[in-house]
């Protein structure tokens, strides 16, 4: 089975989540027997960040803009048994035309950012990855969130088919690794900076820190401002790659997971931080949102945190008690959200959608 996407970018994790979920996928279905090209557009802010030079189960097609790889792209539809186009992919509207045009097999729309789709959208805006027609044109969409986002997919932007493709974590890249120095913490943190998210950063961290001066904050990420609140305890790691997410978890006491503002008023939307976080042996300290414990049990698996004084709370608990959370957070990872467990759930859905095709739309949905 071929299987052909248009997507953001899976040769740089920097600042985007993509990259690191796809090559988990991949590498997963090319050993349940799929043949997967990917095609990323060469954008200079992903160039100069690259930290994949070959990907594991699959081919990456880099090209320069979409009229030089156009025919390309239009063989490898034709030869796909699916086409799939991403949320955020530069290319998602000519892409998806294209497919309209060229594949006879499934065609296959990604949301990777089902909750800021959908408040764009509720806001009168129409996001670039999709053209007026919405997602009529797609026989099956995928979410990276359940709940009332599914319907929303349907019934505002059109699309006929919708089913929950959630995050993950592949075990043989992220694992218990060695403690290292530079990473060394009471509480860490993993992530972008992220304006929605800055509330929870600064009730979660920052003024944690403030309360105890004596223990050690760190924040790993990109595009962090100079004005953000950094204060004599909180250590700053620029950009990290997958390849060192490891030890980074494995370093601190604690780590925390924050959720966008939008992830979380939809719920349903586990940060693929998470995962990874559970799948190093991290005790993770995260805020509390609409569906967690359907991915975790919380008290036992992960520390929910709603203001300060919790992860102060949590702080203070004894190793015992973190070692527990450590353990059944790990064991429920890696017995439901790893990769192999997504591309076996996308395998049995591509292969009903492929035997029960839905038919074609017959009107706009925005």
């Amino acid at each position: 089975m071929r299987m052909v996407i248009f997507g953001l970018t899976v040769t740089s994790s920097w600042g985007n989540g993509h990259a690191t979920l796809w090559r988990g996928l991949i590498r997963a279905l090319a050993r349940l027997g799929w043949s997967i090209t990917f095609f990323e557009r060469d954008t200079p802010y992903y160039a100069g960040a690259r930290d994949l030079d070959q990907l594991d189960g699959g081919n990456v097609v880099i090209y320069p803009d979409w009229e030089d790889i156009r025919r390309v792209a239009e063989r490898a539809m034709k030869q796909a048994d699916v086409v799939v186009v991403t949320s955020y992919c530069p290319d998602a509207v000519e892409a998806s035309r294209l497919a309209q045009q060229a594949s006879r097999g499934l065609r296959v729309f990604y949301d990777l950012d089902t909750p800021v789709t959908l408040a764009r959208v509720e806001h009168g805006e129409r996001p670039p990855y999709f053209g007026p027609e919405g997602l009529a044109d797609y026989h099956l969409v995928l979410s990276y969130t359940g709940g009332s986002a599914l319907e929303a997919l349907k019934t505002v932007l059109g699309a006929r088919q919708v089913m929950p493709l959630y995050g993950h974590v592949d075990p043989d890249r992220h694992r218990p690794a060695e403690k290292r120095a530079e990473f060394a913490g009471d509480l860490s943190y993993l992530g972008t900076y992220a304006a929605d998210r800055q509330a929870g950063v600064e009730e979660l961290l920052v003024r944690p820190a403030m309360r105890l001066p004596d223990q050690r904050f760190i924040i790993g990420g990109a595009q962090y401002p100079q004005e953000f609140p950094w204060s004599d305890n909180i250590f700053f790691v620029r950009h990290l790659p997958p390849a060192d997410h490891p030890a980074f978890f494995s370093s601190s006491r604690l780590t925390l997971n924050v959720t966008r503002e939008a992830m979380a008023q939809k719920g349903w939307c586990p940060s693929g931080r998470l995962f990874e976080a559970a799948a190093c042996g991290a005790a993770i300290v995260t805020d509390a949102w609409p569906g967690l414990a359907d991915f975790f049990e919380p008290g036992r698996e992960v520390l929910l945190a709603h203001d300060t004084d919790d992860v102060v709370a949590a702080l203070q608990l004894p190793e015992h008690e973190l070692d527990g959370i450590r353990r059944r957070a790990r064991e429920r990872v890696l017995s439901e959200h790893t990769s192999a467990r997504r591309a076996a759930e996308l395998d049995r859905m591509l292969a009903d959608a492929l035997q029960n095709p839905v038919g074609e739309p017959i009107e706009e949905a925005v």
